[in-house]
């Protein structure tokens, strides 16, 4: 088999590395590198201008807002748990509604026999629950007539 060889170079820290390749020059003109350094240069500056604005104007409408809130807070904090507490309420009531609306609709669907998705699953367990009652009831019945032979076994000895 024939080896691969790999020069390698070493660098400041005394690591040895692969030697890398010097990377090919890029074939587009300078004019679109320009065009392209422009562009994100004016693209990030408006976004950093707009960041700091956004931040000023947080800055600004929390001063003047926290008065307020101070001054208001006995009402606004009462008020704002009662509409979170009727939101949640309606967000629920809603939920359950609409949970309950699709157990129905599978209960109908079942027992119309259009077959809804498991169907299968459920007649698997309800054969495998009226096996194992069937078996319990078994177990039941001769366990009884053990106790009652043990029972009357014991009554006649005495």
């Amino acid at each position: 088999m024939a080896e691969h060889y790999t020069p390698y170079t070493q660098h400041q820290q005394g690591v040895m590395r692969p030697h890398q390749q010097q990377p090919q020059q890029s074939t587009t003109p300078l004019s679109h590198q320009v065009v392209k350094a422009a562009t994100a240069a004016t693209a990030g500056g408006s976004l950093l201008v707009l960041s700091g604005l956004t931040l000023a104007g947080t800055v600004i409408a929390l001063t003047i807002a926290t008065p307020l809130l101070v001054i208001f807070s006995p009402v606004l904090v009462p008020a704002v748990i009662t509409i979170f507490m009727l939101g949640t309420g309606f967000l629920a009531s809603g939920g359950f509604g609409v949970a309950a609306l699709g157990v129905l609709s599978w209960i109908y669907r079942y027992m119309t026999g259009k077959h809804p998705m498991g169907a299968d699953q459920l007649d698997t367990a309800r054969t495998k629950l009226a096996s194992k009652a069937r078996e319990m009831k078994d177990k039941a019945e001769q366990f009884g007539t053990h106790q009652q032979h043990v029972t009357s076994g014991t009554h006649q000895a005495s």
